[in-house]
């Protein structure tokens, strides 16, 4: 059984590595709470250059003058010396052990309508399987993903245009006033999670491949969450912006249910342009097919 979050907090290791969990770690070190501790994934080979590069919280976490560490010992370390009272966990990456869930008070934010969209891309799956909601999840950390019963709930709209990076940068704002709302007034008592699990696995690369034989809504949504792709004359051919249009515009491609318009779009070995001056230095017409 997990150990509930103490009724007064003032000292909090902070657990996550990703962009999006930077600004939850801000927004603690600007209410005044201690963060004795920064636990994030280690630095990874990035780049064409195949540098170590740390994460988004780890160079947060320096630039606010916090220790950090890769090493979950040191949160052991602290647990022991009775020197944390809370851990927070944002897209940490990992899975706690039970030893540490069994002396310490874990809380988890997820950003999703729990039961629904456990796991690694719960934004992106929301916005892929078309969700007119979602949420953010102020939840107990279990052993298991994503099971830990939930202590507060938002929900919120997906506007019909929102981008990935849209909708995460609105969800994290709302997740962090949901953290420092928790702890100023109390969790209270958590709520066990109802409904069917759904499982958010990671956006393969296939999936961002586009089949234009699909609905243009359906590719729209591709195009939302990222880094969807399709060919021409054999060279990959990025889109970045769609839009759901009825025939009208410069570079508008048909369907298989509907027409979308190409908004934003990238050639292999160019930049990004808006797609009616590809179109037009292409000398593109309609009567013209992607992925072939």
């Amino acid at each position: 059984m997990s150990i509930a979050p103490p009724a007064s907090v003032r000292r909090i290791a902070y657990l996550g590595s990703p962009d999006l969990a930077v600004r939850p770690l801000r927004s603690l070190v600007d209410a005044g709470y201690e963060i004795p501790l920064v636990v994030s994934m280690p630095d990874r080979r990035r780049g064409r250059g195949n540098e170590l590069m740390p994460t988004a919280v780890k160079v947060a976490a320096v630039d606010l003058g916090l220790r950090v560490t890769s090493d979950l010992t040191d949160l052991a370390d602290l647990v022991e010396n009775h020197s944390v009272d809370l851990a927070v966990v944002v897209a940490y990456g990992r899975i706690i052990p039970a030893s540490l869930l069994q002396k310490l008070a874990f809380v988890n934010l997820h950003f999703s309508l729990l039961p629904r969209w456990r796991g690694a891309a719960p934004v992106e799956r929301a916005l892929l399987a078309g969700d007119e909601r979602t949420g953010v999840c102020l939840m107990d950390l279990d052993v298991e993903l994503d099971t830990g019963a939930v202590y507060r709930r938002t929900e919120t709209e997906i506007e019909p245009d929102e981008t990935l990076e849209e909708l995460r940068d609105r969800l994290v704002e709302i997740g962090s006033a949901q953290l420092l709302g928790a702890l100023e007034e109390g969790f209270g008592e958590p709520t066990p999670q109802e409904g069917d699990p759904v499982y958010a696995h990671k956006i393969s690369v296939d999936e961002r491949k586009i089949d234009w034989g699909q609905p243009a809504s359906a590719i729209h949504r591709q195009v939302r969450v990222g880094g969807a792709f399709t060919t021409w004359q054999g060279k990959r051919f990025k889109i970045h912006r769609t839009r759901l249009t009825a025939g009208d515009g410069v570079l508008v491609v048909p369907t298989g249910s509907g027409d979308l318009e190409l908004l934003e779009v990238q050639p292999e070995g160019k930049s990004r342009m808006a797609g009616g001056a590809w179109a037009n230095g292409a000398r593109w017409r309609r009567e013209h097919r992607f992925g072939s």
